[in-house]
């Protein structure tokens, strides 16, 4: 199939891309890379009158690391922020989650920003984006603003951004706590069956689980021994509510948050 008619927007300056969000709402897109977007079009599941593209804006490419945090900007490829030389040291679990994100060939055009506004449950980066408990900053003609992660995914592909604002970036704590991230998919780059990552805090742990919930699920849990963490494993993956489809049943999706969230949690509790 071919995407609907639409007119096309070469934002010159972000004030340019706010102001036609601001005039066409919701019937306008921005796109970046374009890797879910084009695909959305094509299977016409997405009817924008307007395509607003932000690429060719230099402010929305940085990656910026100060107080504590790490921001990428909404123009910032994931081959880009995978060849980043500080990312190791800075976002240990997101040099060990984006090279399961998509294919080389998609990391080269596709955003982080993208993905997150995205919002696939099976995806890494919101997944990563929740674990590490960081923040989508939104703006729009009016205002500015900053939403945790927590809040920002609302359902299945739905988030708290408002039909006039675009995400100009996200940030990460950073930091080097111990982490440790699994997945489980069909072929390597496949989105996930089911993916888990496990992050040290001050109190214990936090597991957060994709693939199964509506949103990338997070838990935090004091060090507990092994028939206790058994028991809340068993617990979060029912909670979770898998279900049935073409790619695994749901049985199999709670044995593997059981399994994978055991090995994850010791990996990084030991």
């Amino acid at each position: 199939m071919k995407p609907a008619t639409f007119d096309y927007v070469r934002a010159d300056s972000l004030g340019e891309a706010l102001d036609v969000l601001a005039v066409d709402g919701g019937d306008a897109r921005i796109i970046a890379g374009g890797q879910s977007l084009m695909a959305m079009l094509n299977m016409r599941l997405a009817k924008p009158k307007v395509l607003i593209d932000i690429m060719r804006l230099e402010e929305l490419g940085r990656i910026e690391t100060k107080a504590g945090s790490v921001t990428i900007g909404a123009g910032v490829r994931q081959a880009a922020l995978l060849a980043w030389p500080q990312l190791a040291a800075a976002l240990p679990l997101v040099s060990l989650a984006l090279p399961w994100t998509g294919h080389a060939q998609t990391r080269s055009r596709g955003t982080v920003c993208g993905s997150i506004a995205h919002a696939d449950p099976s995806a890494e980066l919101p997944l990563m984006l929740m674990a590490l408990q960081g923040e989508v900053h939104l703006r729009s003609r009016k205002k500015r603003r900053r939403v945790a992660a927590k809040d920002f995914f609302t359902g299945m592909m739905v988030t708290e951004k408002a039909d006039d604002e675009l995400i100009e970036a996200v940030s990460f704590p950073a930091g080097t706590s111990a982490c440790a991230f699994h997945e489980v998919s069909r072929r390597h780059g496949d989105f996930a069956i089911v993916a888990c990552a496990a992050v040290a805090t001050t109190t214990g742990v936090r597991l957060t689980v994709g693939g199964v919930a509506d949103v990338p699920t997070a838990r935090d849990w004091p060090r507990l021994g092994t028939s206790a963490l058994d028991d809340a494993l068993n617990a979060f993956a029912y909670d979770l509510d898998a279900r049935d489809d073409v790619h695994a049943t749901a049985r199999y999706r709670r044995d593997l948050v059981r399994t994978i969230g055991r090995n994850l949690v010791r990996e990084v509790l030991r």
